[in-house]
């Protein structure tokens, strides 16, 4: 049976192995970037590539050749600037629009668990609300748009901090001078995990959910620096004197666990530092 084609908007540090992944597994790949020198790096890797910008408007060489495809992967961040909410909402109005006109059934967006508030507790999907940062709140609104349409199926995949290869704990050492909130938990997740999840979401038709994806083991702030440092070889950062405790959340991914029936690779990030 011809496997679908898969298009990915936005082919950076998660993109680009993604789109890597996909195209091993047999799929057509056509993904972007914003950048044309990066353009010949995605045809080496078997990918289709296009040049695409939402600023805010879709401004591609060819968005309906790109948007072509059964299944769309959304991999795009907040943009960091004042208007950051407004801004983002264009983006994805314009995009919408632009998915109105082709043939994608199965949209997946990338999004994070900043949606979710700091409620001093274990966190699932339905506790998204009132984020407390302004990317948070663009992501939930982008969100409820996506679930909304109805020309297509949208699945929400909320990932904790990104974190593998070149992101790792000893890379901001020295930038920092103590871990500011020792005692908060971290909720992490390993690129090939974040790989792996897409992947088997759109192996398994897992369309019309919300799930969240964070390595079920969450170190607290000091056990991870303290690693880091460990592994530098660099002397232990002093720890913050908070005079209150810190706020915070503990993401609850099991939705996906089950769901998936997956197993994390790297289930603890603390293990996962080398």
């Amino acid at each position: 049976m011809k496997k679908e084609t898969i298009t990915i908007l936005g082919c950076g540090w998660l993109g680009l192995p993604l789109a890597q992944t996909f195209v091993k597994q047999g799929y057509s790949v056509k993904g972007s970037t914003t950048r044309e020198e990066k353009l010949e790096m995605l045809r080496d890797a078997g990918v289709e590539p296009y040049l695409v910008r939402l600023d805010p408007e879709v401004n591609s060489d060819d968005i309906v050749a790109f948007l072509q495809s059964d299944i769309l992967i959304v991999n795009i961040p907040p943009a960091r600037r004042d208007d950051i909410v407004e801004y983002h909402i264009e983006q994805f109005s314009s995009l919408i629009d632009a998915l109105g006109q082709s043939p994608v059934r199965s949209v997946l967006l990338v999004s994070s668990t900043s949606v979710y508030p700091a409620l001093n507790s274990e966190v699932t999907e339905e506790d998204a609300v009132e984020p407390e940062t302004l990317s948070g709140q663009a992501l939930l609104l982008v969100e409820e748009m996506l679930m909304q349409e109805s020309g297509f199926q949208t699945t929400v995949l909320r990932f904790g901090g990104l974190v593998g290869y070149d992101r790792n704990p000893e890379k901001y050492l020295a930038g920092m001078t103590e871990v500011t909130r020792p005692e908060q938990p971290m909720n992490l997740i390993h690129r090939d995990d974040c790989v792996t999840i897409i992947s088997e979401i759109i192996r398994l038709k897992q369309w019309g959910e919300v799930f969240n994806a964070c390595s079920p083991v969450h170190p607290l702030r000091r056990e991870y620096y303290s690693r880091a440092a460990e592994i530098a070889g660099v002397p232990q950062l002093s720890l913050a004197q908070d005079v209150e405790p810190s706020n915070f959340k503990v993401v609850n991914s099991q939705k996906l666990v089950s769901a998936l029936h997956y197993h994390f690779l790297f289930p603890d990030p603390l293990a996962q530092q080398s």
